[in-house]
C-alpha cells in the first residue's frame, strides 16, 4: 500500500481544523455513521515540542465542534485541545495517556487522541487549505 499524498507532510485523506486537530474523514465528506479518530497535526506537535501530559475527554461525554475538550502539556506550554466535530466520545487512546511522546513520534497513526461518533461537523479544511492557513509549503 502506498503512502497517501501529502502537502507539508499532511495526509490528504484527513480533514483539519484551524485549531490544529485532524479528523479521520475525507475532505468534504458527509456526516459519517461511524466514529472518527481525532489527533494533533504535525504543525501543532512541532510548535509544542516534547509532550509530557495529555488530558482527553471522557468516554461517553459529548464534545462540541470548536470548543475545548482537553489539553496537552509540553515542556514549553499547556495548550487546549479543540473538538473538530460535535458528538459522543466513543474511545480514548490509552497509549497516548500513558506515553504522550507517541503523539510526537506518530501523530497521524499510533498518536491519535480519541474517537467521536459525530452528530455534526465543524469547519473542516482539506490538507491544502490547512497548509495555506498555517503557511506551510504546499
Amino acid at each position: 500500500m502506498s503512502e497517501p499524498r501529502t502537502a507539508a507532510a499532511l495526509p490528504y485523506d484527513l480533514s483539519y481544523s484551524d485549531e490544529h486537530e485532524w479528523v479521520a474523514l475525507e475532505p468534504n465528506s458527509a456526516l459519517p455513521d461511524h466514529p472518527v479518530r481525532i489527533g494533533l497535526t504535525t504543525v501543532a506537535v512541532a510548535a509544542l515540542g516534547d509532550l509530557v501530559h495529555v488530558e482527553l475527554p471522557a468516554v461517553g461525554s459529548t464534545v462540541m465542534a470548536g470548543e475545548t475538550c482537553g489539553e496537552v502539556e509540553s515542556t514549553k506550554a499547556v495548550s487546549d485541545l479543540y473538538a473538530p466535530v460535535t458528538g459522543r466520545v466513543t474511545i480514548v487512546n490509552a497509549a497516548v495517556v500513558e506515553d504522550p511522546a507517541l503523539i510526537g513520534t506518530d501523530p497521524y497513526g499510533e498518536g491519535w487522541l480519541f474517537a467521536v461518533q459525530p452528530t455534526a461537523l465543524g469547519k473542516l479544511l482539506s490538507a491544502a487549505e490547512y497548509a495555506a492557513v498555517t503557511e506551510q509549503p504546499a
